[in-house]
């Protein structure tokens, strides 16, 4: 199977051809550089994103919350994260970069918020 990818990774926005096999990229072609070969290996092989979400507030200056994870997670969790972070709720002021839900599904990442709220 072919997958054609933008890649993502600088300006250029290289048109890069995949060659999967069983899941595994087997042959790329079309990346300008090695950052690009990277992206697309890791977008095929084992596609990550960062979550962006809100959490309800008590209480607080704003009814809802901004939230992300710190880094990416895999993309198959993302569902299964988004169920544990919506059990959530802030209820003391908070500042950008303090953790409300620590190792989300066992995953090794945090999810932080993204703003301060009193």
């Amino acid at each position: 199977m072919f997958r054609n990818l933008t890649c993502i990774e600088c300006p250029t926005g290289c048109t890069v051809t995949v060659t999967v096999e069983g899941g595994k990229a087997v042959l790329i072609e079309g990346y300008g550089c090695r950052r690009g070969h990277d992206y697309v290996l890791a977008e095929v092989e084992q596609p990550e994103r960062i979550l962006t979400t809100t959490v309800p507030s008590g209480n607080l200056s704003v009814r809802m919350v901004p939230v992300r994870t710190a880094r990416p997670i895999p993309k198959a969790l993302i569902d299964d994260a988004l169920r544990e972070i919506r059990k959530l709720r802030v209820s003391q002021p908070v500042t950008v970069g303090d953790i409300v839900l620590s190792d989300v599904l066992g995953s090794g990442v945090d999810v932080i918020v993204t703003r301060d709220v009193s």
